[in-house]
């Protein structure tokens, strides 16, 4: 099968590399890919989204998957779909679900799924009125996409109101400011949830623990994501039970009656609070770096589960998950996340102990190619995968892969899956 896969991160690499794997040859593309990506199939450098869509048409690419929110907000998948063709994701409707943090909540609100209370509006006054009846701390939320740095978590009173200012006036996020969440402080324990779905069924994954600050401990700033570990052990099945009657089913009951049926992959950002599953956000694709420890645990084909969500016939296939354990590890640049660092060249050791080998890999993702050297060029570099029967061997494994990866300033968490252990 050809199959084009759209991004540049240890996302896209990772569904690369997964279906790469499979039994079956396939020949991938990648828009625009990166340094290691061409070691999977071709990078392709087409910008323009029509042209994209005629380029797959021209070459008879059978399936294409996004992986980023910014082309499915910006409508790729309904350019693709009017060309006929086969893709992966959400329309631009659907995609409003990450799109527009206001849109979301009110879509909560109006379909009855239990999340935080909140107001959106732009008025400063009812913004700061609506503070004064919470308790610290307080989360504040930027209604557009901010590459998942929109949400600041307040400790006091006049910080929360500093931030809704700062939003409000452009100053923080831009445009993405114009119109502001407030919503209560949820204590409990964070979760990611994935449901990849055809408009009316979905398939579940096993549910996973993202670490988002920059430091061990849970210090320092927010992160896109710094590791993370599947499957938790802090879900059993009545908690799966209770995210599949209350989240997910309404909401894809739900999309349908507000006639924007959602395909593609759910992501539930969910607060467990005294074992209730209570949602914090929804993304319209898969997390980073949840997608490169998800995809090395799925044993069914990859690209069959894609083909059969975007023809809308998930109900056709089983899907099966290893009984294994996946921890990864971020290597990040010298001055993530504050901006950008002096290119490094990456220098991986040749690997000899045989469980190594066997039971890690790497997804890479700021990474780009010069001479046949890979360059750390990115926020986050790349992401030391490790597997295993027990959580501790996964996180073993991936540390010792991590050993081997050199390059100048790389910083890294230590800690990642601590929760779980």
């Amino acid at each position: 099968m050809k199959i084009l896969i759209l991004g540049s991160g240890g996302r896209e690499y990772s569904i690369g590399r997964a279906i790469k794997n499979e039994n079956v040859e396939h020949e991938l593309f990648f828009q625009p890919g990166n340094g290691a990506t061409d070691n999977l199939g071709t990078n392709l450098d087409i910008n323009n989204y029509d042209e994209l869509a005629d380029f797959a048409k021209e070459n008879e690419i059978e399936l294409t998957i996004v992986g980023p929110e910014a082309p499915l907000v910006d409508g790729v998948v309904d350019i693709f779909k009017k060309e006929g063709l086969t893709i992966f994701g959400p329309s631009k409707e659907a995609a409003q679900l990450e799109g527009s943090k206001v849109y979301m909540k009110n879509f909560l609100a109006k379909y009855n799924i239990p999340t935080a209370r909140y107001i959106e509006s732009d008025s400063i006054e009812d913004l700061f009125k609506f503070t004064n009846t919470l308790s610290a701390p307080i989360v504040v939320k930027a209604d557009g996409l901010c590459g998942g740095k929109g949400v600041i978590i307040a400790q006091s009173h006049d910080e929360a109101k500093k931030a809704i200012s700062e939003m409000l006036s452009g100053k923080s996020f831009g445009d993405a400011g114009k119109k502001v969440i407030v919503e209560e402080f949820l204590d409990g324990y964070e979760l990611s949830m994935f449901a990849v779905c055809d408009g009316e069924d979905y398939i579940l994954l096993p549910a996973a623990q993202d670490h988002k600050r920059l430091l061990d401990g849970d210090e320092g700033p927010n992160t896109g994501g710094m590791g993370a570990y599947a499957p938790t052990p802090l879900v059993d099945e009545e908690l799966y039970q209770k995210v599949r009657d209350r989240i997910i089913r309404p909401t894809l009951d739900g999309m349908q009656k507000e006639g924007a049926p959602f395909e593609g992959v759910l992501f539930i950002g969910i607060m467990v609070v005294d074992g209730e599953p209570i949602t914090l956000e929804f993304n319209v694709r898969f997390g980073d770096p949840e997608c490169e420890i998800l995809m090395p645990l799925m044993t069914s084909p990859l690209s069959d589960m894609f083909y059969k969500a975007a023809t809308n016939r998930l109900g056709e296939i089983q899907v099966e998950f290893s009984k294994e354990y996946a921890v990864g590890v971020v290597m990040a640049s010298e001055n993530y996340p504050y901006g950008s660092s002096t290119p490094a060249e990456i220098i991986v050791d040749e690997v000899h102990h045989e469980a190594i080998a066997k039971y890690t890999h790497i997804s890479y993702a700021g990474v780009t190619k010069d001479d046949d050297k890979l360059y750390a060029t990115g926020g986050r570099v790349l992401v030391c995968i490790g597997l295993g029967e027990t959580i501790k061997e996964a996180r073993d494994r991936a540390y010792l892969r991590c050993g081997q990866v050199h390059f100048a300033g790389k910083k890294l968490r230590t800690d990642i899956a601590y929760q779980a252990l």
